[in-house]
């Protein structure tokens, strides 16, 4: 992949609208590319400025009752049907109603747009804390339907932290917790928005968790995580901040965490 591809795929990447192999290729330029890392720093920058809530302006009580009322009588008038209609010119009939279907094409417009603003902005959340919470689902997600959910595969911490050593700025702790039930399954670098984190998988059972090393200045997690019976948890691993995404019960969650807490 060469950079005029690498950047035609950044909106994408961070829309995370790439399926796993398309965003480990370019994953794998961004690791040796610094323009190209800069281009998606600045695009997830934009993406995180435009879902500012001051950015929002809502349409003024005045404005909406004006259109309620022009497409009120406008509606009456397309109604009222004159005595001489019928015998009028077929370009001078058709007039009127060509006209009122645009201005309703208008108002329908106005109104989608403002359904759609109010729609996606709450569920932005209108900060990174969202943002990070998106990304972290979407990335486990993609992890799930990949032939593989780590990059390098092994059940053994010093085959697995030695192989973060110079792909992040701190490889993380790294545990077996195999013996508890939690087995270590790997290890993989990935995206959250336009920053590099390690990931260390587990397995329990038929399901898989994935835990986030997240960098100091992280967004704060949400209290309150869950998407589709997948929920985020936030943890600390070796004084790091960390994400849990996994799909196991509560009871089972909080055992994990605690044999994480213990890693320092």
């Amino acid at each position: 992949m060469d950079c005029n591809d690498s950047r035609s795929l950044l909106d994408a990447y961070l829309d995370k609208e790439l399926d796993r192999a398309e965003a480990r290729e370019l994953e794998a330029h961004l690791d040796g590319c610094a323009a190209c890392r800069a281009e998606l720093t600045r695009l997830d920058a934009l993406r995180v400025a435009l879902r500012d809530r001051a950015l929002r302006y809502p349409a003024p009580a005045a404005l909406r009752e004006r259109i309620a009322l022009t497409a009120a009588r406008d509606t009456d008038h397309a109604h009222a049907v004159p005595e001489d209609y019928a015998a009028a010119p077929r370009a001078v009939r058709g007039r009127a109603p060509g006209w009122l279907a645009l201005a309703a094409a208008c108002v329908l417009a106005f109104g989608a747009g403002g359904m759609i603003v109010h729609n996606w902005s709450p569920r932005s959340g209108g900060d990174a804390s969202a943002l990070l919470a998106h990304d972290l689902f979407a990335s486990h997600w993609r992890a799930l339907v990949a032939a593989s959910p780590v990059d390098v595969v092994s059940s053994d911490r010093h085959t697995v932290k030695p192989w973060f050593a110079g792909k992040v700025a701190q490889a993380p702790v790294v545990a077996d917790f195999a013996d508890q039930g939690f087995a270590l399954v790997g290890g993989r670098i990935d995206y959250i928005g336009a920053q590099r984190v390690p990931v260390l998988a587990y397995r329990h059972g038929q399901h898989l968790i994935d835990v986030y090393v997240l960098p100091p200045d992280a967004a704060t997690l949400p209290s309150e995580a869950r998407e589709q019976g997948y929920s985020i948890e936030r943890a600390t691993l070796g004084g790091q901040p960390a994400a849990v995404v996994s799909d196991l019960d509560g009871i089972e969650l909080a055992k994990f965490e605690r044999l994480l807490s213990t890693r320092g």
